[in-house]
């Protein structure tokens, strides 16, 4: 952990570490050992999927080996945004038909609803709030967008959303030039680290066996193995999200994409009085290259983007420390969204990584002839979809084991879903690099050249990248 040269701590893993205080770190592995089910990874998708399993069938003896702490990775980096976003729906309804996309947007929908009830019946106080997900438009390039958006959303199935123009949008936070916005309930703030960890001992009182800085270096079927030994089980689900390109074999699998955030220190009544956000409503925009942002519990704005978006080769920062042109760009943003809050003092900035697929899809499979099994992809929408993709995972082995049969969860279009690789270095870091930078020229061009039509830059970016 270190400061950066406005003064903000800069790494020690993210804010939300540094509010909660890291955890005491579970025992490694002490050597060879057996389970029904072994899980890679301890963030959200590997204790939910552990959750949701012991849950089902309590007498499964089920070990999560985690590298480092669980919530180490994205799970603990976050922006606390539980919404009902997923990756690749609308590639899902080109491959499977309308109505399967929407019955995974619906899923989605639910999973909201969900994630937050058992935090409550599991007594996991994670400063919750469900305010819902507004989206600004501070362009008419962006205000073009995210009307299309919006109308694309209520194609499906969600109903219960609003659109809002500029003295609607300001009535619930006054953000500079906003010329509109779109709302829907189905989002929530949290505390990502305070969920993890009250996840995390949520499990263990169930009797899951949970050892931390425990990495692993390779999975086989039936095989999870370690330095410290080799866990051997019939299952082996692979849950590593934006590590998995650190495990043999997966170099190429899902692309590390790393994302920033600052955090401010905590606001005055005057300053949020200026602001607004009464409502405590995660806010986002509609640039190509997008921020996230919530208002936090205790008053100040966590607020995220893409600054260094890959690194070559596939590498992962450790301790999430970020580049100063970064947190400078952060800081742009923040300062061009709230005027009023030019000097503020950035009091934290941290970096992480998401897994990205080739296509950008999020997915869920069991393989039936290895046990082998893996869930994520989930481009930034993490918080929830690693919920949905454990329940699926636990329907999935259930099945396989005779222990249930098809439900609605194993029969959505995620499931199963192939992937291709990504291009070898230095292709993928060229590409990568491209990619960002044309996004980010095409966010200048339209706030300089105000108009209706998206910029054909970030067109072009979208066919390079695969996402259409």
């Amino acid at each position: 952990m270190s400061s950066s040269a406005s003064g903000a701590v800069n790494g020690g893993v993210s804010f939300w570490y540094a509010d909660d205080g890291l955890p005491a770190v579970r025992e490694p592995l002490s050597g060879d050992a057996s389970a029904d089910v072994v899980i890679v990874g301890g963030g959200y998708t590997g204790l939910w999927t552990a959750y949701y399993l012991k849950k089902a069938a309590p007498f499964l003896r089920i070990t999560v080996l985690e590298q480092k702490f669980c919530g180490y990775g994205a799970s603990g980096r976050n922006g606390g945004w539980l919404y009902n976003g997923i990756a690749g729906r609308d590639r899902y309804a080109r491959l499977h038909g309308h109505e399967a996309a929407v019955r995974l947007q619906k899923a989605m929908n639910d999973t909201v609803a969900e994630v937050v009830g058992v935090a409550a019946a599991e007594g996991i106080d994670a400063d919750v709030h469900q305010g819902g997900v507004l989206e600004v438009a501070t362009t008419p390039a962006q205000w073009a967008r995210l009307r299309a958006f919006h109308e694309h959303e209520l194609a499906f199935g969600e109903q219960d959303r609003e659109l809002y123009g500029a003295r609607e949008t300001a009535a619930r936070i006054r953000v500079a030039d906003a010329v509109g916005s779109a709302w829907t309930p189905h989002g929530a703030r949290l505390h990502p680290v305070k969920l993890v960890k009250g996840l995390a001992a949520a499990v263990e009182a169930l009797g899951v066996t949970v050892h931390e800085s425990t990495p692993v270096t390779e999975i086989r079927p039936r095989h999870a193995v370690t330095p410290y030994g080799t866990v051997r089980a019939p299952y082996v689900l692979r849950c590593t999200e934006g590590f998995t390109a650190s495990l043999k074999g997966q170099k190429r699998t899902w692309l590390p994409m790393n994302s920033s955030m600052i955090a401010t220190e905590p606001l005055t009544e005057e300053q949020w009085a200026a602001i607004g956000w009464a409502g405590r409503e995660t806010l986002g925009d509609l640039a190509h290259a997008y921020m996230y942002a919530q208002r936090t519990a205790d008053g100040r704005i966590a607020l995220g983007g893409r600054g260094v978006p890959y690194r070559f080769g596939s590498r992962t920062d450790n301790d999430g420390r970020t580049q100063e042109a970064t947190v400078e760009a952060l800081r742009e943003i923040l300062t061009r969204f709230f005027p009023s809050l030019a000097g503020v003092r950035i009091a934290h900035a941290w970096s992480g990584v998401l897994g990205v697929p080739r296509d950008w899809c999020a997915t869920v499979t069991l393989d039936r002839s290895t046990g082998l099994g893996w869930a994520g992809g989930y481009v930034g929408s993490g918080v929830a979809t690693a919920n949905l993709a454990a329940r699926t995972l636990r329907d999935l082995l259930r099945r396989d084991s005779g222990q249930g049969g098809r439900t609605e969860l194993t029969e959505l279009p995620w499931v199963d879903h192939k992937v291709r690789r990504w291009e070898p270095e230095p292709l993928r870091w060229l590409g990568v690099q491209g990619m960002y930078a044309t996004y980010r020229a095409a966010d200048r061009r339209e706030r300089l050249r105000p108009g209706l039509r998206s910029s054909r830059l970030a067109r072009a970016a979208d066919r390079v990248a695969g996402r259409h």
